[in-house]
């Protein structure tokens, strides 16, 4: 291959990076998520700790989806009728408080586990105006026809803080303890904080202040209802988090329970799915101009539950890895597909909304999942809750697509 092809790839690769905007987003946004997955890491290993008990991972993660079920849609009105950066300065503010908080309470030696399922219902509530702004806000930091490979990046930065927060929350864990965990978050927040005040945001559209905020949802709403391709993609997004994604809930018991290792091997197996998923991102925004949008979605949708299958029944700890870095893979190609697909068929003026009901069924998703595959694997065990949610994925994927085969023609 010649220089100038690698030098072309590579442009393609973070084509986004034109903008100083989105440079800005992307180096605060990796510095906080690096944070927020060391948090959520070191948070499941301390429930798990402290209760012995699967179910209680899901009851943490049902917890923090009560307010996207109750508030995600509210969310997405307020983020058309206010300044996205305004809001999403509110919300990042705010999630820094709670990441203290838990540290504090964890350094003083108080937390309980009803302390971490209260603070993920708080956290919970500020992600529900937090998801749809920043879902949203992406389109003000591009032009057009660098939305793809936008959001693409956006996924490289959010994976590459999977494959090193966790391990580091490891680390950290294991030597220094779960509070300097939490307290690393806290500080993680300041960058994006300091991203989000150093841009120069000129908004796109009106902002939505011609109607009430219900009668705004009920406007989203029936427009994802309404759009044969949006309705499909959202359903299949639900699916995926329902019964895909909220396989990271079981990480911690998956490690102690199976492969009898401890909190070095729990971030260990959530950094092999996040490597993954940061591989199937960077392939994503290397091809975002060329790639066959529709058929790497079905590619996708029918992978991933055949990989849960084989990863439910591996028992061996290179075997998990190689298996959840595949899950990773598969499950970016269809979340991230799906979003730039969405993103590029709504109008700006209702971008917000419609984001909202696309966080409410991928946010909202994953704790209800969580909660249901902890409850079976406390009744079945856990590879028999991961085979069980494989097999419900891999159907519905196949219905869906079955009905709607136009997909696989989207370029």
């Amino acid at each position: 291959m010649s220089v100038g092809v690698e030098r072309e790839g590579r442009l393609q690769t973070f084509r986004a990076f034109r903008h100083r905007n989105f440079r800005l987003w992307f180096l605060g946004q990796t510095v906080s998520l690096f944070g927020t997955w060391m948090q959520a890491t070191a948070q499941g290993f301390l429930v798990y700790q402290l209760t012995r008990s699967p179910a209680y991972l899901g009851y943490v993660a049902f917890s923090a989806g009560i307010p996207s079920w109750l508030l995600m849609l509210y969310g997405g009105a307020v983020a058309d009728r206010m300044p996205r950066r305004t809001l999403l300065l509110v919300t990042q503010a705010s999630m820094m408080v709670l990441a203290f908080l838990l540290a504090g309470l964890t350094f003083g030696g108080i937390v309980k586990p009803w302390h971490i399922v209260a603070l993920a219902f708080a956290l919970g509530i500020a992600n529900a105006f937090d998801a749809p702004a920043r879902q949203a806000f992406v389109w003000e930091l591009v032009d057009l026809e660098d939305l793809t490979n936008a959001v693409a990046l956006n996924a490289v930065m959010f994976n590459t803080a999977t494959v090193v927060g966790p391990a580091a929350a490891g680390i950290v864990y294991a030597s220094l303890g779960p509070g300097w965990c939490f307290v690393f978050n806290g500080i993680s927040f300041l960058a994006v904080i300091a991203a989000l005040l150093f841009m120069e945001i000129q908004r796109r559209g009106d902002l939505g202040q011609g109607t009430s905020t219900p009668s705004g949802i009920s406007e989203g709403i029936r427009y994802v209802a309404s759009h044969p391709v949006i309705r499909t993609v959202v359903l299949l997004v639900t699916s995926v988090s329902v019964f895909g994604w909220s396989l990271i809930s079981l990480m911690p018991a998956w490690a102690v329970d199976v492969l009898h290792g401890d909190a070095q091997t729990n971030g260990l197996l959530q950094a092999a799915r996040g490597l993954g998923a940061l591989v199937g991102a960077l392939t994503l925004a290397t091809l975002s101009q060329q790639l066959p949008r529709g058929r790497a979605l079905i590619l996708g949708s029918l992978l991933y539950p055949l990989l849960m299958l084989a990863f439910a029944w591996v028992w061996w700890l290179p075997g998990s890895f190689l298996l959840l870095a595949a899950i990773g893979t598969s499950t970016i190609f269809v979340v991230n597909l799906s979003n730039a697909l969405v993103q590029s068929l709504v109008p700006d003026r209702i971008r917000g909304r419609v984001m909202g009901v696309y966080s409410l069924t991928f946010l909202g998703g994953m704790p209800l999942g969580s909660l249901l595959l902890g409850i079976v694997a406390r009744l079945l065990g856990v590879p028999k809750a991961i085979t069980t949610s494989a097999l419900i994925s891999l159907a519905v994927g196949i219905v869906l697509l079955a009905f709607h085969p136009s997909i696989q023609d989207i370029q």
